[in-house]
């Protein structure tokens, strides 16, 4: 079975438990997420907003369980040039 093949109800539960996970961890930065994986909170909330054909900010609002500027204020810690280095090549990676 590959990941088409998954049905939409198993694929949604999966997803769910996703994102409240990362609501809950707060202390996991969207920097270290882009630098380890190539994707954050902000790309999860503009794929749903892209697929639900609403604003960007609506679809970060789910993800986020809240505005994305109050999170931002709340949990967002600056990003060193380390963490920044890192997150630029891992990018790089995302081109396909």
């Amino acid at each position: 079975m590959n990941i088409d093949q998954l049905d939409d109800a198993t694929a949604a539960i999966a997803f769910r438990r996703l994102v409240r996970h990362l609501q809950h961890r707060t202390d996991a930065q969207n920097v270290d997420l882009m630098g380890l994986a190539g994707f954050c909170r902000n790309c999860l909330g503009d794929w749903i907003a892209e697929a639900g054909d609403m604003p960007k900010d609506d679809g970060r609002a789910i993800v986020y369980d809240m505005p994305y500027a109050e999170w931002k204020a709340r949990h967002q810690l600056p990003a060193s040039e380390e963490q920044l280095a890192r997150m630029a090549e891992s990018q790089k990676k995302n081109a396909h």
